[in-house]
């Protein structure tokens, strides 16, 4: 069976890492004996005629994608596409949107076959057991399908109790050096779960309120194979992984055990960090924590039962502070019962904090407490335009809090820093800089032209020179080459000359002959022996 997998548009502000999701799947496709490629299109170019070809070449007999809110559409319409190209294929997509609106999915989208809801690792084990084959589909736990024009589930999947049981994520069937180009860390769990009930989250409901552990063995290997790749920076991505301090002191034990260096950086809530576990995490080369505060208000946070305290937050940054470890804080506004004054307080309070902040604007997806409960909350959802649900602009509303009003306080915010970046960006072109403001100033302009190198296909449109003008080699086309994405991207400070002369340094991207033309490609990945 070969099985094809969509790795869906992800916008740049999102900061698209590799997809953890999309490995875990791939992964699991493999362990049960199938044939498996990804269709990358967060670090390529979509088309249609792409998704074609690539059809064309592998000939899946499975073609699934995954999504969250956010790029949902985006995911969707993949999916219909390839439906479209080859009707015989069977369509499957997962992930916490769908898992949550499986019915209205599968009403809008004919095109999608099946729905795998909630952790899908186990149901994709039976699916490939019996081939696909439909007539199995009402006995395996999980599913969302049509019958005789009807929505069908099946009966819910168990949750997966041992995490060690399952395969690695398939990161080898990744574009890497892309990802690698891009610069964004690889993210890993170590545990799934969550027993807290923040009533904007999808996450508890999609791995259950059960803490579930890898060992640290598990999660230290998979770190291990990360740097194989020539990777050395990473991203804690549970919930709660500072929250289990045995587990944490395990993992920092482990890494130290086997001489590993790398960066890395984690979240965390507030209340559950000391000064014993942030000292660990610092001596292996944790650097920065993101915690999650959502508001500056205490009564709002008992109302969203986050179940945190403001006096929790301050020890929480201030701990961090004296380790040595970075702390970020993420603030959410327009939540239940929100006012002008509360978003002000929480403004007040972040600034008290003095450590790096920043807000996203609430989004209630489906699946959480939020939305499936608005009519108890101070709280109108205005809009269910899924495009719409980016955590950037305003989809509800309060009584005392227009939509308009919350974009308005997140948007006078951002233009403080938008304001100070083009004073930045002035100092780098006029060389009035400090040398540690162009580093940062240089790294994120690099960063938005890596990404449009990568979603435009500019290597692939403009790196072919025909043989008979190459008289010296592939060093040879490196300037028109840069010159043709200088004139593609209207770039032309030397940027695009040092990314691209980077990206030959670390073998991102390699030429080959072929038909009479010289071709300057992206290499797969870069995985070496550890």
């Amino acid at each position: 069976m070969k099985v094809a997998i969509i790795a869906s548009p992800y916008p740049l502000e999102e900061a698209p890492a590799p997809p953890l999701g999309i490995s875990y799947v791939a992964a699991a496709f493999e362990a049960a004996g199938a044939e498996v490629r990804v269709f990358d299109f967060i670090v390529n170019r979509y088309t249609t005629e792409k998704l074609a070809a690539a059809m064309d070449a592998f000939r899946p007999d499975v073609l699934g994608a995954g999504s969250v809110t956010l790029n949902f559409y985006d995911a969707a319409g993949i999916v219909r596409d390839a439906k479209r190209h080859e009707p015989s294929v069977i369509t499957i997509m997962g992930g916490p949107h769908v898992s949550f609106d499986a019915y209205d999915t599968l009403q809008a989208y004919p095109e999608i076959d099946l729905i795998i809801i909630g952790e899908g690792e186990k149901t994709i084990e039976e699916l490939v057991f019996h081939d696909m084959d439909r007539k199995y589909w009402p006995s395996i736990a999980g599913l969302a399908y049509r019958e005789n024009g009807n929505i069908q589930y099946t009966a819910p999947r168990p949750l997966i109790e041992d995490l060690d049981t399952l395969p690695a994520p398939a990161r080898h069937l990744l574009p890497l050096s892309r990802y690698q180009a891009l610069g964004f860390p690889i993210s890993i769990i170590t545990s799934r779960g969550c027993p807290h009930m923040c009533i904007f989250c999808q996450g508890r409901r999609m791995v259950g309120p059960k803490m579930r552990q890898r060992s640290a063995r598990v999660v230290v290997d998979e770190i291990e194979h990360i740097i194989s790749y020539g990777i050395d920076r990473i991203n804690v991505a549970d919930d709660l992984f500072v929250s289990q301090k045995g587990k944490v002191l395990e993992v920092c034990k482990e890494i130290k055990r086997r001489g590993i260096k790398l960066a890395w950086s984690a979240f965390a809530r507030a209340n559950t960090v000391d000064r014993e576990i942030l000292s660990a995490m610092k001596e292996v080369g944790c650097d920065s924590v993101s915690f999650g505060l959502e508001t500056g208000n205490e009564e709002m946070l008992k109302r969203i039962r986050k179940n945190i305290t403001l006096d929790q937050v301050r020890n929480a940054v201030n701990l961090c502070n004296e380790v040595g470890i970075i702390p970020h804080a993420s603030f959410m506004v327009g939540l239940p019962g929100e006012t002008l004054e509360t978003m002000w307080e929480t403004e007040r309070f972040a600034q008290s904090l003095g450590c790096l902040y920043g807000y996203h604007i609430l989004a209630p997806f489906p699946g959480t407490t939020v939305r499936d409960q608005v009519e108890q909350y101070d709280l109108e959802i205005l809009t269910s335009d899924w495009s719409l649900y980016d955590a950037n602009r305003a989809v509800t509303r309060t009584s005392k809090l227009s939509a308009e009003e919350i974009n308005k306080f997140v948007d006078d915010f951002e233009q403080i820093f938008k304001a100070m970046w083009e004073e930045q960006v002035e100092g780098y072109r006029k060389g009035t800089n400090t040398p540690e403001i162009d580093f940062q100033v240089e790294g994120q302009l690099r960063t938005k032209l890596v990404y449009r190198i990568l979603s435009e296909d500019l290597i692939e449109t403009y790196g072919s020179f025909p043989l008979d003008s190459v008289k010296y080699g592939p060093t040879e086309t490196i300037v028109p080459l840069c010159e043709r994405i200088e004139q593609a991207t209207g770039i032309t400070d030397g940027l695009v000359p040092k990314t691209v002369r980077n990206f030959i340094e670390k073998k991102y991207i390699k030429t080959r002959m072929e038909n009479g033309q010289l071709l300057w490609y992206w290499t797969h990945n870069n995985r070496v022996d550890y």
